[in-house]
């Protein structure tokens, strides 16, 4: 199966009262441990690269991966640019093989966010490939995004119906209370989701697909195993599972998936390392740190995003 774009994905997930996982991958455990779970509970996929992942693994090296885990289970799969800075990036993706790309412009202002994201979406649309605008900016550091608490807002209702039509945008990220990393909220603080914002954006975009950013739940089981095995991590707090779950049979189309990721591995590797401190292997802790990526995912798949059984 070739990889494909999120349209179709997109719209059977809306009909379904579901959303579909994009997963930010950085090496070939990593891809390997979210495929296996997609393809066990044939789940469609979104795998999606960032700008550091890009730097760090190779972009020829992620698209041939990518292409092995195609050939090994049969779901739909599309590749996802997350957060493209400027129209280069998006450029150099779409013409290396991404099939899908998010144009980041929320640090802009409404204008000019609209005319980087239109001039995106034109040469996109030409290749056949689809793109993802922002409204709204998420407070959190991920890579090369870093927004403050203070320089974070809401996406505003009365702006989103405008930016996709001028835009031609195919989804839209949105900003209604999750954030980036994996300490979004201090212990004792209450997370809460805006799902008035997003019942108004519904309102404004009758069948259109909304994307969620810094969605990770920052599973408790991983981050307290990092500390048993002496990882410095202090107690985090994630966006709540039935919140995402909640907002998964919305219009929530695409939910984006990082920090448990990296959670679930870091764990895995200090744990089989600590266990077995003679170990020289990378094959026996990367293995561990595999099997806690897949759980983590079929977790997902099932209990978060509902896309199990989908394909």
């Amino acid at each position: 199966m070739a990889l494909v774009t999120t349209t179709e994905m997109f719209k059977k997930a809306y009909q379904g009262g579901y959303a579909i996982g994009a997963f930010n991958v950085n090496n070939m455990e990593i891809i390997q441990g979210i495929t296996e779970a997609a393809g066990e509970l044939k789940s469609p996929l979104i795998l999606q690269v960032s700008a550091g992942a890009r730097k760090y693994a190779n972009h020829a090296y992620l698209i041939k991966l990518v292409e092995a885990a195609l050939e090994v289970n049969d779901i739909p799969i599309a590749l996802h640019l997350d957060h493209g800075a400027d129209f280069e990036i998006c450029k150099s993706c779409i013409d290396g093989g991404f099939t899908s790309v998010m144009i980041d412009g929320s640090h802009h202002d409404f204008k000019t966010n609209m005319e980087i994201t239109k001039k995106v979406v034109e040469y996109a649309h030409d290749k056949g490939v689809v793109v993802e605008g922002e409204l709204g900016q998420l407070a959190g550091v991920e890579d090369d995004v870093n927004v403050s608490a203070e320089n974070a807002s809401y996406t505003d209702p009365d702006q989103v119906q405008e930016f996709v039509e001028r835009t031609g945008v195919d989804s839209l990220a949105i900003a209604i209370g999750t954030s980036h990393g994996a300490f979004k909220f201090k212990p004792g603080q209450k997370p809460q989701l805006r799902f008035d914002i997003l019942a108004e954006i519904e309102k404004r975009l009758p069948d259109y697909p909304i994307v969620l950013h810094g969605a990770s739940s920052v599973s408790q089981e991983y981050v307290k195993q990092i500390q048993q095995y002496g990882g410095n991590l202090a107690d985090a707090i994630g966006i709540p599972e039935d919140m995402l779950r909640q907002a998964a049979k919305s219009a929530v189309c695409k939910i984006n998936i990082d920090s448990d990721l990296r959670l679930a591995f870091t764990a895995g590797v200090r744990k089989a390392l600590v266990e077995k401190p003679e170990a020289f292997d990378p094959r026996e802790y990367l293995k561990v740190a595999r099997g806690n990526i897949k759980s983590l995912v079929e977790h997902k798949i099932k209990h978060v995003l509902g896309s199990d059984g989908a394909v």
